[in-house]
């Protein structure tokens, strides 16, 4: 019996809400053997971030060697990767390790609208790491940091995504946790047609790590083998339930609820 297996590379969140904490939980609780390759450390909790530590090339390198080598890779993310020498190595160990299920969270913009990566990492992004998307999930502030226009309609995020095809992703989902509307809806094109993934929006403040979250939950399918249409529908019904059942930890922007999506289920 195969075990399907999938990767994160990105950071390390130590309150436990995001990054690869957040994406190891969601493999667990969707059946997938959980991996993972560092990027840098961050020393935050629900209220703050005070220290990011970058880890150097040679390691994020040696991590994703070890586990590709030896365990072997299904699917695979990325989270935060800050400097374009990081990202330059994790393209190198992609290709060279034919890792084909890459989803890319473009870790770009905060939800506040607040710029995550220089300019130069932007354009990094864009063009190293981009190309090598089986999917790529902005949210509204990153699909339009990308694309370098305001997406304030529904025609403009579609034709957003079609510039995001064209420069290479296979698929790409617009989030819609940032467009204003009682419902979020999240735009899929699969480089020929447009879906659209509808859920009640909940207003709470516990929302930390939603699209480390919903990044994962697609990496996870991806490792099973589903179909790209199943494992959009399984990753927006795992971050909706996480969403709606918080778990109010913390004195600030709490985690998002890993486990339920199991727990709507036994």
């Amino acid at each position: 019996m195969h075990t399907p297996r999938a990767l994160t590379i990105a950071g390390s969140d130590s309150g436990g809400g995001a990054g690869i904490q957040a994406d190891i939980k969601t493999f667990q609780e969707l059946g997938v053997f959980g991996m993972t390759a560092l990027t840098a450390v961050t020393a935050q909790n629900t209220r703050d971030v005070t220290g990011i530590y970058e880890l150097p090339e040679e390691a994020v390198a040696r991590q994703i060697d070890a586990v590709a080598e030896d365990i072997g890779v299904d699917a695979a993310k990325t989270g935060m990767i800050a400097s374009v020498s990081i990202m330059e190595v994790v393209a190198a160990k992609v290709k060279e390790h034919r890792i084909h299920g890459l989803v890319i969270d473009p870790v770009m913009i905060a939800k506040s609208g607040v710029p995550l990566l220089e300019e130069p990492a932007r354009k990094a992004l864009q063009e190293i790491l981009l190309p090598l998307a089986r999917i790529i999930t902005p949210n509204l502030h990153e699909a339009e940091a990308i694309v370098g226009r305001e997406l304030d309609t529904e025609e403009k995020r579609k034709d957003a995504a079609r510039h995001m095809a064209d420069l290479g992703a296979e698929a790409v989902i617009i989030k819609g946790g940032h467009v204003e509307d009682d419902q979020a809806t999240d735009l899929l094109f699969d480089g020929s047609r447009f879906y659209t993934f509808t859920a009640p929006r909940f207003h709470t403040p516990h929302t930390h790590g939603t699209g480390c979250t919903f990044s994962a939950a697609l990496t996870a399918s991806l490792a099973k083998g589903k179909p790209l249409l199943e494992t959009v529908e399984t990753a927006k019904q795992f971050i909706t339930e996480a969403i709606q059942h918080p778990l109010h930890i913390g004195g600030g922007h709490g985690p998002t609820n890993h486990w339920a999506y199991r727990s709507s289920r036994t």
